[in-house]
């Protein structure tokens, strides 16, 4: 296909080529310049408005179209690989970068590798992504910016998150599969009853018509059509409670998943630290080691010296508009020096310095600065996988430099080993054990008759000399440290996932309380094959005070003797995300061992954030997630209930967005998903209670081939379980945060009990009234009023024998049998409402609910009235008959001790946790949770966890011999 396609005028063109043929070879790698000369280019720039950019689709592109990007903010249409030139670009929610990264061309290597291969490290670094917004575009030698498409449509990362967000991931909530069940359940009754009612009425010799409509009324009655409504009230009351404190909800099903809550991960930075780092100090070294720290918190001014011009240029900051942009770290860091950042002109000539390169200078104010300024020609952009960036920097009138940052241990590796200080391991050990982060700096000179692109990265980095250490501060929030002592004392376990170093996140970690004291913390260090060596694995356990292991990231202090006593006691792993990584592939059967005291992961990228949740989830957990990040985007789409902290892109993915950016908003939500999951059971009892209340009279009537009238059935269902259904879910959360959750199946035996119990209890009640009212002295099927005659009124409503009709709403005989049973069975619905209505310990008092006591107080006042009101003309609208005091008297109590056993059964046996877990112990009862039997069986392990020792994955114990699976686990990703 062959042609052309304007958009607007000298603002877009598209020349689109047949390029099957060129995409293979592209798959295959073929060598680039090929590729680029094989196609036709469409140009992106924005001389007009923005929004144009938009109406450029991908399905106008095809793989393989060579894109040519000029100008700013232009959004990608499609996913493309950069192939020459640099681009800043903001991928926001796409790829977990939060703030704007700068991408780097392909390197144009004669090898016939893949091209993903060709990268040093992460190939994104050369992707620019469908939907992510290029804030600036610079060219190379020839100054234009070229990328070939990759994918476009719903293949590109872009299509995988809104078809994410479209499509989200199925609730597998064991409650509304049980609940499924339990109406079929009801369904089974209603057949037996429709049975029951064709073998009565043919039987009697009644019409066909008549027969089909009795028959069909029990199935609307036993199976309560109001109860998918009655369910919702109770989420619905619980979204806005938690809407008052600042926690919003996208998917209000997912507030009953947070009662079954027994896991919590979090996020570190920016979660249970605060959000900004704080440049604390610098520690300058020279030959001698290391000098004396230098406090920023003073005001002073770092002294002139290559570690200032370090902190002034090795960076990925960018110029917007008059503004500073780029990594908070960075941003900091650069602060901190007072200098200021322009772009050159045209004018600017320095040999060596293209146009428009970006240059820090000294401020105005600065004194005993040498330099007029410094130019960055070239920037290696930081990878989480090298842990270091580095850039080569031109000082005007000076020399050529290069300067690295990064991770202490990464970077002290590059030195020449002389210039790095001999206490480095005790100083690094002195600020990270504190909680401090760490950053180092490196330098070194370069030629100057070398252009910047004959320096390859392995070449500058090299031989590099030592400048020192930064320490940033990163302190607790306040409100973290007595969430989770609150969260640990309900027994819900809880996690970090933190993609900072390992030893800044266990000093988190014990500050914080989610190891304490008295617990050990043992370090887990996996190391892939080299070689002909196989996977192996180590353990640990890591002390306060003790000579550092030099081998560990950022020397994480290790105690070579363990006693006894340290087996048996309390212990916690921590693990970085290689490990976890390399467990997951050679150490599978070891894997759901150590998640089962796993609480410390670091160094985790957001895809390893996502398997950790979903590990979890197949040890049966009900997992959460909190975090504040877009690296956060993944777990909190993955995890059952995500918290984001940010209304920023993680609010996309999670569920429940707070907006109070701190985990005070985790144990509420904890708290009113076990009172929304307790409201929709006490919810579900009722309404299955108040059918089977119909259903048990309107059955016992059929007996006498009689029935309920209309306006009957309308007080029952309105006047009664309707203002009930509206009202019982009004009962907000306990506000403490007990040891142990409630049932989160129906089907679970104290529920069905409860269930069973009270059917039981009002059957066997409507059937002694039913039975008792025929053996009364004043019972007669003639009469149709058992009052006094003085009452002139009410003794016109008696009948003549020898004219019976019916003379109910819906013709249905009045008789002593109906007004029994209706009074029976309304107020019984009145006493079921009490009884079911839980209180503590996971919702507050009943007492507290003001409007559902009163609504209960005037519904039985109301019931009370009409029982002993004599009033002819009420009793004829509601079809029921006027019978004597005592009778009335019998009434309340059959009522009453219907209500005080069924109130003893629910609070003796139903509710009482001691004599089920009695019953449990005497009958060998186990919970069949994965992480429950996996508890169990290290509980019986005498040699776990294997201290001081290496494992192979090549050992028969170690390796794939015995694979992990969870046969219950359902992935909550649908297979594409």
């Amino acid at each position: 296909m062959l042609g052309n396609f304007f958009l607007s005028k000298n603002t877009y063109f598209l020349l689109l080529v047949n390029s099957t043929a060129s995409w293979i070879t592209f798959q295959q790698s073929v060598k680039l310049h090929h590729l680029v000369e094989s196609h036709n280019s469409i140009t992106v720039s924005v001389c007009g408005r923005r929004a144009g950019v938009q109406e450029l689709e991908s399905r106008f592109l095809v793989p393989g179209d060579l894109l040519i990007l000029t100008g700013n903010k232009v959004q990608m249409p499609c996913d493309a690989i950069l192939i020459d030139g640099s681009c800043v670009v903001d991928e926001g929610m796409l790829t977990g970068e939060s703030i704007p990264v700068t991408k780097t061309p392909l390197p144009k290597m004669e090898s016939s590798m893949p091209w993903k291969t060709q990268s040093e490290a992460d190939y994104k670094r050369h992707v620019l992504f469908c939907g992510t917004e290029v804030i600036q575009a610079k060219g190379a030698c020839s100054g234009t910016v070229r990328a070939v498409v990759l994918q476009t449509g719903f293949n590109t990362a872009k299509g995988d998150l809104v078809r994410s967000i479209l499509y989200p991931k199925p609730m597998n909530f064991k409650l509304y599969r049980d609940a499924i069940r339990f109406l079929l359940c009801l369904v089974g009754t209603a057949t037996i009853g429709m049975i029951y009612t064709l073998c009565v009425y043919v039987l009697s010799g009644e019409p066909p018509e008549e027969v089909v409509k009795k028959a069909l009324d029990v199935i609307t009655i036993a199976v309560p059509p109001a109860l998918p409504a009655a369910l919702t009230t109770g989420i619905i009351y619980a979204q806005k409670r938690l809407k008052k404190r600042g926690i919003f909800c996208i998917s209000p099903q997912r507030i009953n998943v947070c009662g079954q809550l027994n896991l919590v991960c979090f996020d570190k930075t920016g979660t249970l630290t605060r959000d900004g780092l704080d440049l604390w100090g610098a520690v300058p070294c020279d030959r001698s080691g290391f000098q004396e720290v230098h406090s920023f918190v003073s005001g002073r001014s770092l002294p002139w010296g290559p570690l200032c011009a370090a902190m002034a240029s090795c960076h990925s900051l960018i110029l917007l508009d008059g503004t500073i942009q780029g990594d908070p770290l960075d941003l900091k860091m650069f602060e901190a020096t007072t200098w200021e950042m322009a772009v050159s002109g045209d004018d600017f000539h320095i040999k060596g310095v293209p146009a428009h390169a970006m240059v820090v200078k000294p401020c105005k104010t600065a004194s005993q600065v040498p330099v007029e300024g410094i130019a960055i020609l070239h920037l290696f952009p930081f990878s989480s996988a090298l842990q270091r960036m580095t850039v080569i920097v031109q000082e005007m009138g000076g020399d050529r430099l290069a300067f690295m940052k990064g991770a202490p241990e990464r970077v002290a590796s590059f030195c020449q080993p002389e210039t790095v200080p001999t206490s480095f391991v005790s100083e690094l050990q002195i600020y990270t054990t504190q909680g401090f982060r760490v950053i180092a700096l490196a330098y070194k000179k370069l030629e100057m008759d070398h252009h910047t692109t004959a320096f390859t990265r392995d070449k500058v980095e090299s031989d590099l000399i030592f400048l020192g250490l930064l320490i940033l501060e990163n302190r607790l929030k306040e409100e973290t440290k007595p969430v989770l002592e609150e969260l640990i004392s309900a027994r819900i376990r809880t996690v970090m996932i933190t993609g900072d170093n390992l030893q800044t996140a266990i000093t988190v970690a014990r500050k914080s309380g989610m190891v304490s004291e008295s617990q050990q913390v043992i370090l887990i260090e996996a190391n892939e094959i080299t070689g002909s060596s196989s996977a192996s694995i180590s353990w640990k356990l890591i002390e306060e005070k003790s000579i550092a292991y030099s081998n560990q990231d950022n020397y994480i202090n290790i105690k070579e003797e363990v006693s006894d006593h340290g087996r048996e006691g309390s212990y916690h792993f921590a693990l970085s995300g290689k490990s976890f990584q390399v467990l997951s592939q050679h150490f599978s059967s070891l894997l759901p061992k150590i998640l089962i005291n796993g609480t410390i992961f670091a160094r985790m990228s957001p895809g390893q954030k996502s398997s950790l949740v979903e590990e979890f989830q197949k040890l049966d957990y009900f997992v959460g997630m909190c975090g504040d990040g877009a690296n956060d985007c993944g777990a909190l789409k993955m995890a059952h209930v995500g918290i984001s902290l940010s209304e920023q892109e993680a609010s996309v993915a999670s569920p429940f967005t707070s907006k109070t950016p701190n985990i005070e908003c985790v144990p509420h939500l904890i708290k009113e998903g076990r009172a929304a999951l307790v409201t929709s059971f006490c919810m579900f009892k009722y309404m299955a209670l108040y059918s089977m209340i119909q259903y048990v009279g309107v059955l016992l009537l059929y007996w006498e081939t009689n029935s309920l009238s209309n306006y009957q059935f309308l007080f029952q269902d309105l006047a009664i379980t309707t203002l009930i259904g509206v009202t019982m879910n009004l009962n907000g959360a306990y506000p403490k945060l007990v040891p142990f959750r409630p049932a989160g199946r129906l089907i679970s035996p104290p529920l069905l009990l409860s269930v069973i119990l009270n059917i039981l209890l009002s059957l066997a009640m409507h059937i002694v009234g039913f039975i008792l009212v025929q053996r009364q002295p004043w019972y007669s099927m003639e009469m149709h009023s058992a009052c006094t005659v003085q009452n002139e009124s009410i003794s016109k409503l008696t009948i003549s024998p020898t004219a019976p009709e019916k003379i109910g709403s819906n013709g249905a005989f009045t008789s002593f049998e109906n007004t029994t049973i209706w009074f029976l069975g309304t107020i019984n619905c009145i006493i079921v409402a009490l009884i079911f209505s839980k209180g503590k310990p996971f919702r507050q008092p009943i007492y507290k609910n003001y409007i559902f006591v009163l609504v209960l107080v005037i519904q039985l006042g109301v019931c009370l009235f009409i029982l002993f009101a004599d009033i002819p003309e009420l009793y004829r609208r509601l079809d029921l008959l006027c019978t004597p005091l005592l009778w009335r008297v019998y009434i309340i109590i059959m009522l009453s001790s219907n209500f005080i056993v069924s109130l003893v059964v629910e609070e003796a046996i139903i509710e009482n946790r001691a004599l089920w877990t009695t019953f449990k112990r005497c009958f060998g009862y186990q919970s069949k949770s994965q992480y429950r039997i996996w508890q169990r069986a290290l509980a019986d392990d005498p040699s776990w966890p294997p201290l001081n020792q290496t494992s192979y994955s090549d050992m028969p114990e170690c390796g794939r011999g015995v694979s992990y699976s969870n046969p219950v686990f359902e992935s909550n990703e649908e297979q594409l």
